[in-house]
């Protein structure tokens, strides 16, 4: 998966945004270099370099960057993540466009690592959702990889979901099913099932992937051992707890055996990373100011 596809463009619409026809209040700034430090003033997991260092690329390719974490570290606060140098005006027209990408990003990392020690399983795997923030699809499945989840589809157009909507239009599981199979061979197909009985039917349909939605831990435990204990295929389903789930419930979901758990809680509940920017002109400046 190519995460970096859409960054530059992101990148682009993101600085249009903020800028505009240009920055009124960098006018006020006098010519010459400056430096600055980007402090974490919380715990967190960083991710969104690339999408920080587009912004600065974009507005002014002569700033320098350099950055004393890794993406993916678990920093603490009060962490400096990176010193920046360059023109004055330009390091603060871009402060806040790089700082939203970088604290939005992380803060997605931070939740998925969250999740996934919670579930504290080598078996059941953490999956995001399409409940992401308009325009950074693409990022904010980068930051869930980051922080060690992994990514459901990325849209509508990579993989099949069946709905509840879709089997009342296709008049059930097993017809919607054979015509996604008819229509896109070779595409995987999953199936959204609220009931043992919608589940039973999935599997028997052929479905690769099984989403139990909204059933209770019992009840996972009892789909997770009713599709083990079958015969009729050769290569059982995936099963997928969703709806509505909770990092206090994640201990307990990652013994049930399934093989999935997704929630959309880390992608669109966010809590953004807080970062700071500390701004030093350099002492010359200073002195011809003054």
């Amino acid at each position: 998966m190519d995460y970096f596809e859409t960054l530059p463009q992101d990148v682009e619409n993101a600085l249009k945004e903020d800028i505009g026809p240009g920055d009124l209040t960098a006018s006020l700034v006098p010519s010459g270099l400056a430096t600055a430090t980007i402090v974490a003033k919380e715990a967190a997991v960083i991710c969104g370099r690339p999408w920080f260092d587009q912004v600065f690329a974009q507005l002014d390719p002569s700033i320098e960057i350099e950055w004393l974490c890794q993406e993916g570290d678990q920093i603490t606060p009060n962490t400096t993540v990176c010193r920046l140098r360059g023109e004055a005006a330009s390091l603060l027209t871009g402060e806040r466009t790089a700082l939203n990408f970088l604290q939005t990003l992380s803060g997605t990392a931070t939740a998925t690592h969250a999740y996934v020690a919670a579930l504290n399983s080598q078996t059941t795997r953490l999956l995001d959702t399409r409940k992401t923030l308009p325009g950074l699809r693409l990022a904010q499945k980068y930051a869930v990889h980051t922080g060690g989840g992994q990514n459901h589809r990325i849209g509508l157009y990579d993989a099949i979901l069946i709905k509840e909507n879709h089997i009342m239009a296709a008049h059930g599981i097993t017809q919607a099913v054979q015509r996604a199979r008819r229509t896109h061979p070779g595409v995987s197909i999953e199936v959204e099932t609220e009931t043992m009985a919608e589940l039973e039917e999935a599997y028997h349909s052929g479905a690769d992937t099984i989403m139990l939605d909204n059933f209770s831990l019992a009840q996972i435990t009892q789909a997770v051992d009713w599709v083990k204990a079958q015969t009729a295929r050769t290569q059982r389903p995936k099963l997928e707890a969703s709806g509505n789930v909770t990092l206090s419930e994640c201990p307990q979901l990652g013994q049930t055996g399934v093989d999935f758990v997704s929630t959309g809680a880390i992608t669109k509940h966010l809590q953004a990373t807080d970062y700071s920017m500390r701004f030093e002109l350099p002492q010359t400046t200073q002195d011809a100011e003054q």
